[in-house]
């Protein structure tokens, strides 16, 4: 018997779950409030739709994707992030020709094969947001705010936003011709991975992790000194809109998106609070994903949320939860006449949408008592033959001690308005 689960998963057990349950409402509940609406998406997609989406010299599609052949032959893979689907979504169902802008929230599970570590699982999950058809940066910042909005909500306060323009297309090709001069000489003092970056997408070497790399770098061009005037315009007007909101900003010229199809806007939520530094939400603008996918030429912008890593970054300071619900009555049976009829009123309760339990291992009384205690259960009632033949029940409130005797046949009522609803 397989006893342990596969390397790089976690279970959420019912004892975690409500904690999952409280940042996920918010995280509905503040993309609704600015006027986002769910989309759904299958766990897996065709192989090449993420080797076009997340580029294939992308470490995500060389080294970390779970990619395999189906009874068809087709080379299918499980989602590694959710952008890449919810534009494929956007084209295939024609969504380009609703009202736009075309605005959309996630949460789904991904898939990466890389070194499970504090917060990064094999298989984990991701909140998200897409904006499809406006090119504003008015845009740009409600994205950011919805972020930055789920933080507060949730009492994350030491969290930076880090802010940097990557360019268009015409500006970025001047810019990588600066920069390979800049590389070149350098190119037997880096590591193979940016030797293999060098002619294909220059500008991820400078995202390259190895210090020894990173040293030889410290100096390089950046592409926020190299902007045309639209995309210098475009920066400046995302600054203006996070002032005027009151949205503390950090610019930070490192983040880079190697791409075509990233333009303009690459943001960053970072936080110190899970050990090293590290992200909990990145995003930007991608305004020529949707036609590298095959639809019609279309601006977009999102950010994609770990919600592993902002589990553990609350857990980490101590932010409470606030505790799960308990249950609203647990009846306590004497006898085998009162446990079929309390079955039946159970059923007609669950039914009115009162949460209720009963016992379902012959439990002692006093052992019933015990375990409605362990589950938090507001109320109990007592039933057994002498209360079935008298129409009557003990309700007992299990948090005060207070306790009245109670037509059966009222219960509900009764229950109502204890419970005020």
């Amino acid at each position: 018997m397989l006893t342990k689960g596969a390397k790089g998963t976690k279970d959420v057990i019912p004892e975690e779950s409500y904690k999952w349950h409280y940042i996920e409402s918010i995280y509905k509940e503040v993309c609704e409030n600015f006027g986002y609406k769910e989309i759904r998406t299958p766990v897996f997609e065709h192989t090449n739709l993420f080797e076009r989406g997340v580029g294939e010299t992308t470490d995500v599609v060389q080294k970390e994707m779970y990619t395999f052949k189906d009874k068809g032959g087709r080379s299918i893979t499980l989602k590694p992030e959710g952008t890449s689907s919810i534009v494929r979504s956007f084209v295939e169902n024609k969504l380009y020709g609703g009202v736009q802008p075309t605005k959309v929230f996630y949460n789904t599970p991904c898939f990466r094969y890389e070194r499970p570590q504090a917060g990064r699982l094999r298989a984990f999950h991701q909140f998200g947001v897409e904006v499809f058809g406006s090119d504003s940066p008015s845009v740009d910042v409600e994205v950011m705010s919805i972020a930055y909005t789920v933080f507060e909500r949730l009492g994350l306060n030491n969290i930076e936003l880090n802010i940097n323009s990557v360019g268009c297309p015409k500006c970025r090709a001047e810019y990588n011709h600066i920069l390979k001069e800049y590389i070149a000489p350098k190119l037997d003092k880096l590591c193979n991975t940016c030797n293999s970056r060098y002619e294909k997408n220059p500008l991820r070497i400078l995202d390259c992790k190895n210090p020894s790399c990173q040293e030889e770098l410290k100096d390089a061009p950046l592409m926020i000194d190299h902007l045309c005037d639209d995309c210098r315009e475009h920066f400046d007007k995302v600054k203006e809109y996070l002032d005027a909101i009151e949205i503390d900003y950090i610019i930070n010229p490192k983040i880079v998106r190697g791409l075509d199809y990233y333009t303009k806007t690459a943001f960053e939520f970072i936080s110190k609070d899970i050990g090293a530094q590290g992200t909990v939400c990145g995003g930007g603008r991608y305004n020529g994903l949707v036609k590298e996918i095959g639809g019609p030429e279309t601006a977009g912008i999102g950010f994609g949320m770990g919600v592993e890593r902002l589990l553990l970054t609350l857990e980490s300071l101590n932010i409470p939860f606030p505790e799960p619900r308990g249950i609203d009555i647990f009846i306590v049976t004497i006898g085998e006449r009162a446990d079929i009829e309390s079955f039946s009123i159970l059923y007609k309760l669950r039914k009115l949408g009162i949460s209720a339990d009963k016992d379902h291992l012959n439990r002692s009384i006093r052992a019933q008592f015990k375990y409605a205690n362990k589950i938090d259960a507001n109320f109990t009632i007592v039933i057994g033959d002498d209360e079935l033949d008298r129409d009557v029940i003990t309700l007992k409130n299990m948090k005060t001690g207070d306790q009245r005797e109670i037509k059966l046949s009222s219960l509900t009522k009764e229950l109502k308005q204890e419970l005020g609803r």
